[in-house]
């Protein structure tokens, strides 16, 4: 399979109000061409030498993996996480219409 450019952005949130917020930021910066919102995600992780849990929200973030970089800045400035679960995964394929779509809607700096 060719490199497509494109990636999945993984990201948790405390709660669906901050997964809206990082949303609307990377939306009206034109850095993702779409973000869908899964509430209610049950996550297990060790935290400061502790096994903890928390409920939240993940983000499912569509974008260029040439804007990473901008995405994970724009993330952290507004996330409420000391360290916030920022994740890349590449689209190795996929509808080439919906590919070219995420191409068009979103800008480089």
């Amino acid at each position: 399979m060719k490199e497509t450019g494109k990636i999945v952005v993984l990201v948790t949130s405390s709660s669906e109000e901050e997964a809206h917020k990082v949303a609307e930021l990377l939306l009206a910066k034109r850095k993702a061409a779409c973000v869908n919102i899964v509430p209610g995600v049950d996550s297990s992780f060790w935290w400061q030498g502790k096994l903890d849990s928390a409920r939240e929200s993940l983000l499912i973030i569509k974008t260029r993996a040439s804007l990473l970089a901008e995405i994970i800045g724009l993330v952290k400035s507004v996330h409420s996480y000391e360290v916030p679960e920022i994740i890349a995964l590449p689209i190795i394929g996929g509808n080439e219409d919906y590919l070219e779509w995420i191409d068009d809607e979103v800008r480089e700096s």
